[in-house]
């Protein structure tokens, strides 16, 4: 029976020329053996994806000296598609050191497969059969050097097929003010291929949604508009926009928390005793306590280091007047 009865003819027509050549005549299928290993090292990975039922065998033969991988094998235990994505992936980890091999991705392997630049080589919904291929390699890299898988993963990844992770995805929403789904998988590629990301009932399970990260983003952005619109309708959040009593609070949070530790700290302190507006300016009146009463640099040093601290923190012309 032709592979064109079994699966359709209109879908197999997603599939690229490259991709159906592997598929029945793939390059790097087998096995490396302990014998053609000889000086090098052996090293043999297995994966398997849960979504699917697939697995594969991944071989290095790696020169110890150089970390340079210099022939890879595979076998695979699935369908058409995960026997050419990991033909190709066994492809393009040879001549690679193991540390160039595992970044390879899913969708290095994937455009590898392509006839042309801008056609996908297998349909959005065979596109985790190349994520497998490129688990397989992290599993391998991480045999090799004695470390965890998860090592090579420091950021969580919502969208599998494009390999996307969570912080990039909001930080695209936030910086282009996105609104929908659509506009992220146009951004970013997530949520193109099988879309299993996009929301719960598609093709494999998720703990993170895109819609879920867009929605969070969203609420944000209503957040802030409304605490901007809260900010318009009391002034624009300046000194000089405060009433009277959020003045006296933001001057004794500059003087809790610069000034008088260091007054403190020489058996002497500081009180707000209130503040005036006066000639375009904000008079801050001041009483000094307990040893700064009677020091020397109480209307000199000191004074102009506190209103230094209270106009740079507060920028608004501050004059300090002790009383």
């Amino acid at each position: 029976m032709a592979r064109n009865d079994l699966i359709g003819g209109a879908l197999w027509e997603e599939y690229s020329q490259e991709v159906q050549r592997r598929m029945d005549n793939p390059s790097h299928m087998g096995e490396i053996t302990e014998e053609e290993a000889g000086e090098n090292r052996l090293v043999i990975a297995d994966f398997g994806a849960e979504s699917c039922g697939d697995a594969v065998r991944l071989y290095w033969l790696v020169d110890p000296e150089t970390d340079k991988i210099i022939n890879s094998r595979f076998k695979s235990f699935g369908c058409g598609t995960a026997i050419a994505s990991s033909d190709m992936m066994a492809e393009l980890c040879m001549g690679k050191t193991v540390d160039e091999a595992v970044k390879i991705t899913n969708i290095d392997v994937e455009k590898a497969l392509r006839d042309t630049p801008d056609i996908p080589a297998v349909p959005g919904q065979k596109m985790h059969c190349s994520v497998m291929a490129y688990d397989v390699i992290k599993k391998a890299a991480s045999l090799y050097k004695g470390v965890d898988m998860e090592s090579f993963e420091d950021e969580f990844i919502v969208c599998e097929c494009a390999r996307i992770t969570q912080d990039t995805i909001m930080e695209v929403i936030r910086l282009n003010k996105l609104t929908t789904v659509e506009e992220i998988t146009d951004y970013t590629k997530a949520g193109a291929f099988c879309k299993s990301c996009v929301k719960p009932g598609g093709h494999e399970a998720k703990d993170v949604y895109l819609v879920d990260l867009l929605n969070q983003v969203l609420e944000e952005r209503q957040a802030e508009e409304k605490s901007r619109k809260i900010i318009e309708a009391k002034g624009d959040g300046s000194f000089e926009s405060m009433g009277l009593v959020q003045k006296i609070k933001s001057v004794e949070s500059i003087l809790e928390e610069y000034i008088r530790p260091m007054l403190k700290a020489d058996g002497g302190d500081v009180e707000l005793v209130d503040i005036k507006e006066a000639e375009g300016r904000y008079e801050v009146l001041i009483k000094y306590m307990g040893e700064c009463m009677s020091c020397s640099m109480n209307t000199t040093t000191t004074l102009a280091g506190i209103e230094d601290m209270l106009n740079f923190k507060l920028k608004a012309p501050i004059k300090v007047i002790v009383t």
